[in-house]
């Protein structure tokens, strides 16, 4: 193996990184260390969710776990937008800055107050890099439209496209562009002619098409990743479990 290709793959998951990220960048460096190489994160910032982005805080004054999140614009951003595409509204950062100094240390509010950007996805981004999380580490973008036009086709897709002057995430399915409401409701929307700039993978999908761009030698697994990504469709790549951490959905909240 001439050179090991270390790949772990999120959605951005908190403007503060949940720790389960946190243990597969520590999982990816340890490889690194034994085996060398480069190591890539696949930073699926074209997910929609914005549950996706809660940060889940503990309290330093009464030991209470606080649930915090961007806050949208309206309502079609909220629920349909990727996440590159949901902005920050700046008067959310101030109100959040002041009150983080009940949760985490100086120096990460001082880091969060400094981070400038338009959109959730950057913005997380940015601070985990501010964080020194990843320092040496590549990161290649679902958004990206150079990532997108390089990727394989796949049968199970989402098109990013117009609606009520938003940039939405819609499910293609029979030629119809659909937003999903919950349940087994959808909201038939209109739509035009695409091209691969404007796709990104499902759930299902989301490996082989990641992979046909990165070309990992291995991959570090969250938990969920482990029960539904087919190994079957990259027999070259070795699977590696992320290592343990303690409160894995809680922000992790040091600065390296």
């Amino acid at each position: 193996m001439d050179h090991p290709i270390i790949c772990f793959g999120q959605q951005p998951c908190g403007f503060f990184p949940k720790r389960y990220l946190v243990a597969k960048i520590l999982t990816a460096r340890r490889l690194q260390r034994e085996i060398g190489g480069e190591i890539v994160f696949f930073f699926h910032d074209s997910d929609h969710d914005p549950r996706e982005t809660i940060t889940i805080l503990r309290d330093q004054h009464n030991n209470r776990d606080v649930a915090l999140n961007f806050q949208f614009e309206n309502r079609i951003q909220k629920q349909f937008s990727p996440l590159y595409a949901k902005r920050v509204l700046p008067e959310w950062q101030e109100k959040t800055a002041r009150q983080l100094p009940r949760y985490v240390r100086r120096p990460l509010v001082e880091c969060f107050r400094q981070i400038k950007s338009s959109n959730a996805a950057d913005f997380c981004l940015k601070l985990y890099r501010r964080m020194g999380l990843l320092e040496g580490v590549r990161v290649d973008r679902s958004s990206a439209p150079e990532f997108r036009a390089r990727a394989v086709a796949v049968s199970d897709f989402f098109v990013d496209q117009r609606h009520e002057g938003e940039i939405v995430r819609a499910r293609y399915r029979d030629g119809k562009f659909l937003l999903h409401k919950g349940g087994d409701r959808f909201l038939e929307i209109a739509g035009g002619e695409f091209g691969p700039e404007q796709i990104s993978p499902t759930r299902d999908t989301r490996f082989s098409w990641m992979q046909s761009v990165i070309r990992c030698t291995h991959y570090v697994a969250g938990g969920s990743e482990q029960h539904y990504i087919n190994t079957a469709d990259a027999p070259g790549v070795k699977f590696v479990n992320r290592d343990e951490i303690s409160d894995f959905d809680k922000a992790y909240t040091e600065v390296q």
